[in-house]
């Protein structure tokens, strides 16, 4: 409890820094997951580069994105009512998801060195199944999170979750 504590207090302190800081964490945390228990390569063939690289996706893009994007989504739909929840998770789902994935997939490719036409066929190919993945998960967890859960702890929320949805995103981006 005393850690929960220590993060209630940096996250009001510093909101914005602590958000951007668990999503990077808990997206190297993701990385790991996929490269020890999915793709069983063991700490010898650990790959600390694409572990570093993902974390650095988190800070630098995931974290300010979704961050900014609650943001925005909490202006466009004021309120914590059920329909209010259902309106956020429609918004989300239907427009920014697809948005999401379609610049996360192409972002990992291009930073493992994938030409542009390597790039296009692996979007082409991995992203319907991301994206019908992702509705698998996702429209549950986020009603629930515009509903019960406040702007500020959505991030951390959602990204605890995300280590398995980022164990997924890790395997499929890095799956060639």
């Amino acid at each position: 409890m005393a850690l929960w504590r220590a993060y209630q207090r940096a996250l009001t302190a510093h909101p914005w820094k602590v958000q951007v800081l668990t999503a990077g964490s808990l997206m190297g945390l993701g990385d790991m997951i996929s490269q020890q228990l999915v793709e069983r390569r063991g700490l010898r063939a650990h790959q600390a580069g694409r572990t570093l690289t993902m974390a650095s996706l988190g800070c630098g893009f995931v974290g300010p994105v979704v961050g900014g994007w609650y943001r925005v989504l909490d202006r466009l739909i004021p309120g914590t009512t059920k329909v209010d929840a259902l309106k956020k998770m429609l918004l989300d789902q239907g427009g920014f998801a697809p948005c999401f994935l379609g610049c996360f997939l192409p972002l990992v490719g291009t930073l493992n060195g994938l030409s542009a036409q390597d790039n296009w066929a692996k979007l082409q190919r991995d992203f319907p199944d991301a994206l019908i993945t992702n509705y698998y998960l996702w429209p549950a967890v986020q009603l629930a999170n515009f509903y019960l859960v406040p702007l500020h702890y959505r991030l951390a929320v959602v990204q605890c979750v995300a280590v398995i949805w980022n164990s997924y995103l890790s395997w499929k981006a890095h799956r060639l």
